[in-house]
């Protein structure tokens, strides 16, 4: 662990076991994050349709942020004058932001990949831009990220194998090139910590090779990177059985961009800490709220005169005031405040079920809890 005294850069601590899964906490000048954690994602330094009040009201510790967006709009060195992205947006507690990596693979047109990084045009204005490991760190200086993820390159799951061990080596070559322009931040290194990213598709060798890569050059923690992308929970899963462990233990492990509730239950019994996901946010405004019996649809006519909460078993401030009925009709009737309520109610489900996660690896019956719990999600 890194880090000393009462407000530590970063220090992270198991506090329980149970199987492979663990509970903790990180420590940082801006706040003690709880693991396993969600993060909501705040990719344009808001996340949509909440207040950042709201957001910690779920229960949140920390948000993510997204350095491709941000870069675009409204841009780092925008908000650095401005006094950063927490004061920009209003969230005074931690902000992971990721590397834009992803972004700029999935959404960027006329992407050229290249040793050096990746020149593409922005998917707003045409603009051309170029992202390099120094340049995604520095962005994420100046947004005053507290941790700050690597640039790596993704390539899909159905790659060929030469193609995913060349974008796997490359990711180490500018893991390595990360780490030295992190080093070089001055004060924000100082305050700040740095994760690693492990790529290598679903092949165990290469998720090792990568693994070792990391270490060697040594990193505050480490993401699970390149999953989540059409593979399938099975084949998640599958790869999910050796990745985490062969990443240190003492270090926290974040399942880049996972997911689904089920799907987290079963990453957090395979010893994954760390999580973001847009499911929560992009659901709700689409009227979709996740429940203990599995997600529903609000639009559906059967709820039209239902005078029930959203979930009987939420303690969420909309499901102790508004209707089923209610939500249907705002969500029928495109009202920004059904996206709101729609989205405050499953920020509180995630936060709530990572809650019960932490209380169950503690209390030694994670098992029991996880197994109710997809029994009660599929409607079992």
């Amino acid at each position: 662990m890194t880090g000393t005294g009462p407000c530590p850069r970063f220090a992270f601590s198991i506090s329980a076991t149970d199987g492979a899964a663990r509970t903790g906490a990180i420590a940082m000048a801006r706040g003690t994050i709880r693991t396993p954690a969600f993060m909501p994602v705040g990719t344009a330094a808001t996340v949509k349709a909440v207040k950042p009040a709201d957001v910690r009201a779920a229960g949140a510790d920390i948000i993510l942020g997204n350095t491709y967006h941000l870069m675009l709009r409204p841009g780092a060195e925008r908000i650095a004058r401005l006094g950063g992205l927490h004061r920009f947006m209003g969230w005074d507690r931690p902000i992971l932001t990721d590397s834009g990596g992803y972004q700029v693979m999935s959404l960027a047109d006329l992407t050229t990949r290249s040793e050096d990084g990746v020149t593409f045009k922005s998917h707003l204005d045409g603009s051309r831009h170029t992202l390099s490991p120094e340049r995604s760190i520095e962005i994420q200086r100046l947004l005053d990220s507290d941790i700050v993820m690597a640039f790596d390159e993704l390539v899909p799951t159905t790659s060929a194998p030469g193609v995913q061990a060349d974008a796997m080596a490359r990711s180490m070559r500018w893991a390595k090139r990360s780490r030295a322009a992190f080093n070089a931040g001055g004060e924000h290194a100082a305050r700040a910590a740095i994760f690693g990213i492990q790529q290598g598709a679903l092949d165990e060798r290469l998720r090792r090779e990568s693994a070792d890569a990391l270490v060697d050059i040594g990193f505050d923690g480490y993401a699970i990177g390149g999953l989540a992308v059409g593979e399938g929970q099975d084949a998640m899963f599958a790869c999910l059985d050796f990745a985490p462990a062969q990443l240190p233990a003492d270090r926290p492990r974040y399942l880049m961009g996972v997911g689904k509730p089920d799907d987290i239950v079963g990453a957090v019994e395979r010893g994954v800490d760390m999580f973001d996901c847009v499911l929560p946010t992009r659901s709700g405004r689409t009227g979709q709220a996740f429940t203990r019996a599995g997600p529903i649809n609000i639009r559906n006519a059967k709820f039209a005169e239902d005078q029930g909460p959203l979930d009987p078993e939420c303690r969420c401030p909309v499901c102790a005031t508004w209707t089923r009925a209610y939500l249907h009709h705002l969500v029928r009737s495109a009202e920004i405040l059904g996206a709101m309520l729609m989205t405050e109610h499953n920020l509180w489900f995630y936060q709530t079920l990572m809650s019960d996660l932490r209380t169950a690896i503690a209390d030694q019956r994670l098992a029991s809890f996880a197994q109710t719990f997809r029994n009660c999600y599929a409607g079992a």
